[in-house]
C-alpha cells in the first residue's frame, strides 16, 4: 500500500493535475519536489500552487551548481551531441532532478515516486531509469500511462474542473522546458514540421536578422577540458554558462529546429535555444583538434556519439557511462588553452586557438621551404599504404 509519494513537480500543466489525481486515485499523501536547474521561475508561486493543489509539502531544491559541475561539464568534455544537432539540454537535466527526488523520497520515508512525463516521450525513461538505478525498491507511478486523459486539451479541462490554473492555453498550445543549458519548445503548432516557429516564442536569443551588425570576439579558456574563463575573467561553471547565454543569445546564436528520433520510436519535432552551449561545444572540439593525437581524436568522436545516446536514452547512471567518463577524463589532460570565437548574426565561428600542449607545428605544416619535413619520404609511405590497392588491381587484371 502506498501511503506517501514524492512527485517531480514543475507547476506546469501535467504536474499541476497529478497532485489531485494521485490523492483521488491512490488516497495517498503527495509531496511535491521542484528541481531548480535555473529555470528562472517564481518558485514561491510554484510552491504555493503545489500546496493549494493538495500537496502536503513542497520542496524547492536548487541543484543548479550540481547540474553544471557534475553533469554539464562532463557532457562538454565528452563532446556529446545527439544525432549531430541536439545539444541534449532536456536530456541531461532529468537525472539530476530525479536523483534529488529519490533523496527526498528516502528522507520522507515515501513508498513511491511519480513524474508527469507522457507515455510517448523520452522523459519517462530518463526519470524511471534513474529511479531504478538509485532506489530500485521504490514504486513508480506514471499517471500518463494510467489515467483516461489522452491529450493536453483533456488535461486543461481536468484542471479547470478542479480550479487549478495552468500556463498552457489553447491560444499558446506548445510546451517549453528551460534550464541552465537551454530552452526547448515542442507540441501544438510545432507538431507540423513544415510550420515555422513564431518569432515571439524565443526566449534566450534574438532573431539573427535583428542581431548587432558588428561581430563580437570572445576568448574561451579551458583547463583540462573544462571552460574556466571568458575574456580572461574566471567564472564558476553555472555563472560561466549563464554569461555565455547572454553574450551569444544577443547575437542570435544557438537556435536549432530539428526532427529527432525518440527512444520510443517516434519522430519528434523540437525547437531549441542553446546559446552558451553552442559556443562551448564548438570551442571545446576545436581545442581538441590541436591537443589530441590524430587516432585518439578520431576515436573520441565515436565515443562522443555513444555518450550522447546514453544521455538521450536516460542511462546517465549506467556502468557504461561511468566507464566512458574514465576514458574521456584521460583524453582531457592536455586539453588546456584558449579558443577565440566570433559571434555574428546567428553564426558562431572559430577564428583562433592556442595551447601550450598544441601538437600543431607551423614548421611541418608550412607550404614554404623547410627542413623539418622531407617530402621525398612520402613516396615510400604511399607505396606501402597503397600496396593493398595495387595487389587488388592485379588480381582483377586491371
Amino acid at each position: 500500500m502506498i501511503k506517501k509519494v514524492v512527485l517531480a513537480y514543475s507547476g506546469g500543466l501535467d504536474t499541476s493535475i497529478i497532485i489531485p489525481w494521485l490523492r483521488e486515485n491512490y488516497g495517498c499523501e503527495v509531496i511535491a519536489m521542484v528541481g531548480n536547474v535555473c529555470q528562472e521561475e517564481d518558485y514561491a508561486a510554484i510552491k504555493k500552487k503545489a500546496l493549494k493543489s493538495g500537496a502536503s509539502k513542497c520542496y524547492v531544491e536548487d541543484v543548479t551548481e550540481e547540474f553544471a559541475k557534475d553533469y554539464l561539464l562532463h557532457m562538454i568534455k565528452s563532446g556529446a551531441i545527439y544525432e549531430g544537432r541536439y545539444l541534449l539540454g532536456t536530456s541531461i537535466a532529468r537525472p539530476v532532478i530525479a536523483k534529488r527526488q529519490v533523496e527526498i523520497a528516502k528522507k520522507e520515508g515515501a513508498e513511491a515516486v511519480s513524474h508527469g512525463a507522457t507515455g510517448k516521450g523520452n522523459d519517462q525513461v530518463r526519470f524511471e531509469l534513474t529511479f531504478k538505478a538509485l532506489a530500485p525498491n521504490l514504486k513508480i507511478i506514471a499517471p500518463w500511462r494510467e489515467w483516461g486523459i489522452r491529450s493536453r486539451t483533456d488535461a486543461m479541462e481536468y484542471a479547470k474542473q478542479r480550479g487549478i490554473p495552468v500556463p498552457v492555453t489553447k491560444a499558446k498550445p506548445y510546451s517549453s522546458d528551460r534550464n541552465l543549458w537551454h530552452i526547448s519548445f515542442e507540441g501544438g503548432i510545432l507538431e507540423d514540421p513544415w510550420a515555422s516557429p513564431p518569432e515571439n516564442m524565443f526566449v534566450l536569443s534574438v532573431s539573427p536578422e535583428k542581431a548587432p551588425n558588428k561581430p563580437q570576439l570572445i576568448d574561451i579558456e579551458f583547463k583540462k577540458g573544462v571552460p574556466v574563463k571568458i575574456n580572461g575573467k574566471a567564472y564558476a561553471p553555472a555563472a560561466l554558462i549563464q554569461t555565455l547565454n547572454a553574450i551569444a543569445g544577443k547575437h542570435g546564436v544557438g537556435r536549432v529546429d530539428i526532427v529527432e528520433n525518440r527512444l520510443v520510436g517516434i519522430k519528434s519535432r523540437g525547437v531549441y535555444e542553446t546559446p552558451g552551449g553552442t559556443v562551448l561545444m564548438k570551442a571545446h572540439q576545436d581545442l581538441e583538434s590541436i591537443t589530441l593525437e590524430r587516432d585518439l581524436w578520431h576515436y573520441k568522436r565515436l565515443i562522443a556519439e555513444r555518450y550522447a545516446q546514453l544521455i538521450y536514452n536516460g542511462q546517465w547512471f549506467s556502468p557504461l557511462r561511468k566507464a566512458l567518463d574514465a576514458f574521456i577524463s584521460s583524453t582531457q589532460e592536455k586539453v588546456t588553452g584558449v579558443v577565440r570565437v566570433k559571434l555574428y548574426k546567428g553564426n558562431c565561428t572559430i577564428v583562433g586557438r592556442k595551447s601550450h600542449y598544441s601538437l600543431y607545428s607551423e614548421a611541418l605544416a608550412t607550404f614554404e621551404e623547410g627542413e623539418s619535413y622531407n617530402q621525398k619520404d612520402a613516396e615510400g609511405f604511399i607505396n606501402l599504404f597503397g600496396l593493398p590497392l595495387k595487389m587488388e588491381a592485379r588480381r582483377e587484371g586491371k
